[in-house]
């Protein structure tokens, strides 16, 4: 029974189809970028983090601006995506062995605790292991190009906006601890929040995901996902972008602005890489 329990891992693990499109997919994307732009929009692991944003401000055409923030950040948010797509083919492998009635060993178990912890599960609050790796199918998930790139656009004003100037901060992200980033001119009395410094492009990029997959207000835009999983395996970022009514206090006005930027800037052709 072990013999056959390991084959199955082994077997479970191996996705070089899938792995090989996502590079190519990536490759791609890459390849479209200007080689002229701003800087090099896509960190690796071995790269210094991009630590100052770049002066959008500076460029005096609307069209010429918009392009370039799209082109920059594009990069950031595919890495990102990468990244989630590999370790949601090895999650699923572990889905696998939890849903073919196997138990996991304690490596294994703690493989799944460390990614809980991350994603922000509290597991007493869960009944098996079962029920746990599928809460963490539902977390461990991209967010499509074009959608992220719309917030980024509306929240940070095509990137010309204080806080992602001074803070790297082009998603919005707010904190709570007193100098844990910027407070804004207009915030309300009485209000203790700040918006969050960020060191680097990158760690703002990472946050926002970590955001939209973890926290209790986007529940609903994870469980949309993962039924247009289930019913056709693409995702819509239009119909998405409903699941983001919390994100701000504008609520509906705020989603029929995220449509309009995908639709008006033609952002779902950046879906396609």
């Amino acid at each position: 029974m072990k013999g056959l329990l390991n084959d199955f891992r082994a077997r479970s693990l191996l996705a070089p189809a899938g792995l090989l499109t996502a590079i190519v997919s990536l490759i791609v994307v890459l390849q479209f970028l200007n080689p002229t732009d701003i800087t090099n929009p896509v960190p690796d692991k071995d790269q210094v983090p991009v630590v100052v944003f770049p002066d959008f401000t500076s460029i005096q055409s609307v069209e010429l601006k918009k392009q370039q923030f799209l082109d920059y950040l594009q990069g950031f948010i595919v890495a990102e995506n990468f990244g989630i797509t590999t370790l949601r083919k090895e999650l699923k492998s572990y889905a696998d062995i939890s849903n073919s009635g196997f138990t996991f060993s304690p490596t294994e178990k703690q493989w799944v605790s460390d990614l809980a912890d991350i994603y922000r599960i509290k597991l007493e609050q869960f009944n098996s292991d079962n029920d746990i790796i599928n809460e963490l199918m539902l977390r461990v998930d991209v967010i499509p190009v074009s959608l992220a790139l719309a917030q980024a656009a509306n929240e940070s004003a095509w990137g010309t906006s204080r806080f992602a100037l001074e803070g790297n901060n082009v998603f919005g992200q707010w904190c709570y601890k007193e100098g844990c980033g910027m407070v804004p001119a207009e915030r309300r009395k009485g209000a203790t929040h700040e918006v969050k410094s960020f060191q680097s492009v990158e760690s703002s990029v990472k946050a926002y995901f970590l955001n939209i997959n973890s926290h209790p207000s986007y529940r609903y835009l994870r469980e949309v996902r993962a039924g247009m999983r289930q019913r056709q395996g693409e995702l819509d970022p239009v119909r998405l972008a409903y699941g983001l009514d919390r994100y701000s206090e504008r609520g509906d006005i705020y989603v029929d602005e995220l449509q309009n930027l995908i639709i008006q800037n033609n952002l779902l052709l950046r879906d396609d890489g």
